[in-house]
């Protein structure tokens, strides 16, 4: 997943079509001069549905669609003949897409899974012809409805990647190294802050077959929940995932204030993060000695599992997978 290609949020204007008029007629023919009434009704106007689509990764396809329009239904026609509806408009999205009432940041919906359907936008409904009118006491009605005008409104999507495992950390903790050494994932990688500035993906291989998804998320400062940095933008990706991988290097002046500012980060911008499993993992460890490592134990908090490991080296990353996939299905 390429940086310029990852599109995880677009705003678009979506209009249902309107319903069809009811048609006002009398059945007439060669020998039937004054039939009773047999206009038929409108057809509904054309829906704005939300689709899944598991084959898709990102919003790109959206990304240019300011205007989403469904076509208005057909009027209703003499011989009780009811109008054709509007055709629908299916906007394909990626599973973990959410739509939002862009006026008042209303959650109209989730997509969860492939080929879940959501009517975004409901089409107008088509108007009652007047032999739908018709009653013993009102056998000629000389009325039939319009059709129920559609919607418009305008609409936000964002999408929240699904995936097991994110990786929470402050710019330049070595993230996207541990992603590109575990997976075939390619994030670009430099030796310096906010290198990622897009979510990246990567299937991460196990034992006999097995794996399991990680999400390599654009680094978290001091105040991120407030907007500070890339700010809250990317923070909603870490609601979907299974476990919290906090990576912090070795080299960090306070392993342990570190993780407690992440942590403190991710509460204030959602509380319930604090319900998901987690660990810890030590990165940049080639640099330390086992004495070293032995002492660094003792100050790391004791709640949850550690790994000190090295994407360069390698050292610790078959530790960090078993404690990955044991935390992931405990």
């Amino acid at each position: 997943m390429s940086s310029p290609n990852f599109i995880d949020y677009v705003k678009f204007n979506s209009r249902s079509g309107h319903g069809g008029a009811g048609c006002l007629h009398f059945h007439r023919e060669k020998f039937i001069q004054k039939g009773g009434p047999d206009g038929g009704n409108g057809g509904r106007g054309g829906h704005v549905i939300l689709r899944g689509n598991a084959q898709l990764w990102t919003l790109l396809h959206l990304k240019y669609r300011k205007h989403v329009i469904a076509s208005n239904g057909e009027a209703g026609e003499a011989q009780n003949q009811t109008g054709a509806d509007g055709q629908d408009e299916i906007i394909e999205v990626p599973l973990g897409t959410v739509a939002k009432d862009a006026e008042t940041g209303e959650v109209r919906c989730e997509i969860n899974e492939d080929g879940q359907e959501f009517i975004l936008t409901r089409g107008g409904r088509g108007g009652k012809g007047n032999l739908f009118f018709a009653t013993s006491t009102n056998q000629a009605p000389q009325h039939a409805q319009p059709g129920e005008p559609g919607i418009e409104e305008w609409i936000i999507l964002e999408l929240k990647l699904l995936a097991d495992v994110g990786l929470v950390g402050f710019p330049n903790a070595g993230k996207s190294t541990l992603l590109s050494i575990v997976s075939a994932a390619k994030p670009k990688i430099a030796d310096y802050p906010f290198t990622t500035l897009t979510p990246n993906l990567g299937v991460v291989a196990y034992r006999d077959g097995l794996s399991f998804v990680m999400a390599d998320i654009p680094g978290i400062i001091e105040g991120a929940a407030e907007g500070k940095g890339l700010g809250i933008r990317f923070l909603r990706h870490i609601e979907r995932n299974s476990l919290l991988l906090f990576l912090v290097p070795a080299d960090a002046k306070d392993i342990k204030s570190e993780f407690e500012i992440l942590l403190n980060e991710l509460k204030k911008y959602n509380p319930e993060l604090l319900d998901k499993k987690r660990m810890l993992a030590i990165s940049k460890s080639d640099m330390l000695d086992e004495e070293l490592m032995a002492e660094m134990k003792k100050e790391l908090p004791a709640d949850i599992p550690a790994v000190f490991i090295s994407s360069i080296t390698q050292q610790g990353i078959t530790e960090l997978k078993d404690t990955i996939w044991r935390l992931l299905h405990s």
